[in-house]
């Protein structure tokens, strides 16, 4: 696709310096963008590629408009109005509408003639496809699941009985949605399944990443809310819930009946322990574990990070010494205690 900068600038509500008649196709990093390409700049580690790169427009803020040498979109957020030129110039690819052939559809699902059902899909009994839904290949929807309008299942998809999906959501590759919880009860040393009667509700314009899996709940169900991000190989345990707009990067484990809140980030392979409760707009960076609910907005961190090894072995050998060093502090001070307080009764 090409366009030229200056509908971009109108579309996308940006300055425009430079000659509105100039044309791009694609989008690229500054470093390797040619004439045709659109690059931007937002992190200031990246200043540097600025002065020479080659890209036809580059998008960025006005602060850094003067040190550019091409063609400049000015905007507050140059990275979100990057996003929104990438989604023109690069749209998904979209199947033609109906079902293919090699697709197995239950003949009381309900399909609807705007949506595409890929080779060697499955569609189980009371599934409901919505208008412009697209469902990839090899995906699996089970019975009673539900499946918004603009949906977009990737490929290789599943989707346990009675999931809902809201609308514009998309699913990456690989990802299971409604796979029962780690339910078992214990009885003479050995484990009892719990039927897992929940299942998962999805809002509006989630995207889940690749080999994702989010349990169903053990009762009520496990809930995702509105705008929520999950990046690859997430696992959200049954009954958990996550607030609109959190975002949790790759290899994060929420246990079960956890609640997190609304805007929160949370870095990758944090563990946050089961029924916690996580607060609006808590920041969680990366390797922390959770074990106590977070009350207060604010950015928490745990773990220790890397040193040389030299160090690093040291450094674990002085913490197993920790606590015999507080008993040694504890017995000091009850010794030291009766003197202070002898001393303490003479100057009386």
């Amino acid at each position: 696709m090409s366009v030229s900068i200056g509908e971009l600038a109108v579309r996308f509500g940006c300055e425009l310096r430079g000659d509105p008649s100039l044309t791009v196709e694609r989008v690229a990093t500054l470093s390797s963008a040619d004439a045709h390409a659109v690059a931007f700049l937002a992190n200031p580690r990246y200043r540097a590629q600025l002065a020479a790169t080659r890209a036809g427009v580059v998008v960025l803020d006005a602060a850094s408009a003067a040190a550019c040498p091409a063609a400049a979109l000015v905007c507050v957020n140059p990275h979100a109005t990057f996003a929104r030129i990438c989604a023109l110039l690069h749209p998904e690819p979209f199947g033609p509408s109906g079902i293919h052939p090699s697709a197995v559809v239950s003949p009381d699902a309900r399909i609807d003639p705007s949506a595409h059902i890929g080779a060697l899909s499955v569609i189980g009994a009371g599934a409901v496809v919505g208008a412009r839904a697209y469902i990839g290949p090899q995906c699996l929807l089970e019975s009673e699941v539900l499946v918004a309008e603009d949906v977009r299942l990737v490929g290789r998809v599943t989707l346990c009985r009675g999931v809902q999906i809201g609308a514009r959501t998309v699913v990456q590759p690989g990802a299971v949605i409604g796979g029962d919880g780690f339910g078992f009860a214990p009885e003479g040393g050995r484990w009892l399944k719990v039927p897992q009667t929940g299942s998962v509700r999805v809002g509006a314009d989630v995207e889940i990443g690749s080999n994702t899996a989010v349990d169903r709940g053990a009762i009520e169900d496990t809930v995702i809310e509105e705008g929520v991000k999950l990046d690859n190989l997430i696992h959200i345990a049954h009954n958990v819930r996550v607030g609109a707009h959190s975002a949790l990067a790759a290899c994060v484990g929420v246990s079960g009946s956890t609640t997190i809140g609304r805007r929160c980030m949370i870095g990758g392979q944090v563990g946050i322990g089961g029924h916690l409760t996580i607060c609006d707009e808590a920041v969680i960076t990366g390797c922390t574990m959770v074990s106590h609910s977070i009350t207060r907005p604010g950015v928490y961190s745990g773990g220790i990070p890397y040193e040389q090894a030299h160090l690093w072995r040291r450094l674990v050998a002085r913490f197993k010494r920790i606590e015999s060093l507080a008993e040694r502090l504890k017995a000091l001070e009850r010794r030291v205690a009766p003197a202070q307080d002898l001393e303490e009764e003479e100057d009386d």
